[in-house]
């Protein structure tokens, strides 16, 4: 053995430093494993599912269950429902374009409506924190009442808590609601199927970027406005031209990209993406330039993303054009048999990039 070759064993030197105790170490990034919930666990990315499939699947159960769509379909009586539930956390309550109490509805709404139904009636349930101005309560809960009618759904029962100050940041609500699922109408996650068109409803982002430069008083040259809004005739627009659409999802928290990823695991396709072919207004780039996000993972409150067999995906692309609320519509990319469960877009360069699902929460509190 020449005398420049290293021997572990021959040159061992031993260590007497203390060996350090990682155990209670912490970390600004989120970590996979954490004794706690952090704020990441709400975003709707990595660890949000697995917090849902490691506590709450295990311990609740059930097929319907297991299928993790926006809305459970389920029969009852011999008809078939479509049931969701949602809670509502943004800050500030109100901000361009919308508040906490359009939210309440139209999230709930839209969470229907990605079965294929429209949405008939909801419940309401307020956690006030002691001490919010009554005028603040009232003005949220007329634009509740506002967007309810807007959406053609109607308010049926509700509850109200109160929690000590410094506990509830103002308002939080919860909504939950039904709707009839058409005849014909199969619409999940696990139907996406190699050859289908990916098509976005518009311009993403929107409502992250909305909501984040009210809460930081931030300004862009223009005001950013949510496009809060609630789906159900958009969907009924599209059904119409034909009731076999395979997936809607509506590109909440975690954005089009933590959409894109749940469906490509939940069907065990691949995805690709067009990059240049995502509709992303130049004020939302600006915004995400500056404060380092990307479009692809900032929340939406009123866009859609259809998986929608080749066949009927040009007649779909001009129902949803024709209709307000698609008039943004767009093709964005394809369902593939390779690389599955995995998403990717190309690039303007000619490249590809591997869009992963996110892990935590790049916009906390924004829904």
């Amino acid at each position: 053995m020449s005398d420049l070759t290293i021997d572990p064993v021959r040159d061992a030197v031993p260590d007497s430093r203390p060996t350090p105790d990682f155990a209670d170490w912490s970390c600004p990034v989120p970590l996979r494993d954490h004794r706690r919930i952090v704020l990441g666990h709400g975003g709707g990315g990595a660890m949000s599912a697995e917090l849902v499939e490691h506590i709450f699947a295990p311990a609740f159960g059930g097929r319907t269950l297991a299928t993790l769509g926006d809305s459970a379909a389920v029969t009852l009586g011999g008809a078939r429902l479509a049931f969701s539930t949602d809670s509502f956390v943004v800050r500030p309550l109100f901000f361009p374009g919308g508040s906490i109490g359009d939210l309440a509805v139209n999230g709930t709404v839209n969470d229907l409506a990605m079965s294929g139904a429209r949405a008939a009636y909801l419940s309401c349930g307020f956690i006030l924190e002691e001490g919010v101005e009554m005028s603040v309560v009232a003005r949220v809960a007329q634009a509740l009442g506002d967007a309810a009618r807007a959406a053609g759904v109607e308010v049926v029962t509700g509850d109200t808590k109160v929690v000590e100050t410094g506990h509830g940041d103002g308002i939080y609500i919860n909504t939950a609601g039904i709707g009839l699922i058409p005849a014909g109408v199969d619409l999940r996650p696990q139907r996406a199927t190699p050859g289908d068109v990916v098509i976005v409803s518009g311009d993403i982002g929107v409502h992250g970027v909305a909501v984040m430069s009210m809460r930081e008083g931030l300004e862009f040259g223009v005001e950013i406005e949510s496009d809060c809004a609630a789906l159900g005739g958009l969907v009924e627009a599209m059904l119409a031209v034909t009731p076999d659409l395979h997936v809607l999802r509506d590109p909440t928290r975690g954005g089009l990209a933590a959409a894109l990823n749940e469906i490509a695991v939940a069907a065990g396709v691949g995805v690709v993406v067009e990059e240049r072919a995502v509709p992303i207004p130049d004020q939302v780039a600006n915004a995400c330039a500056i404060l380092g996000l990307d479009p692809m993972y900032v929340a939406n409150e009123g866009k859609l993303v259809a998986f929608v067999g080749k066949e009927h995906a040009d007649a779909v692309l001009a129902a949803m054009r024709a209709h307000p609320l698609g008039a943004g519509a767009a093709v964005i990319g394809q369902c593939v048999e390779a690389h599955p469960g995995m998403v990717v877009a190309r690039t303007g360069l000619g490249g590809t990039r591997v869009v992963d699902l996110p892990m935590g929460e790049q916009l906390p509190r924004i829904c």
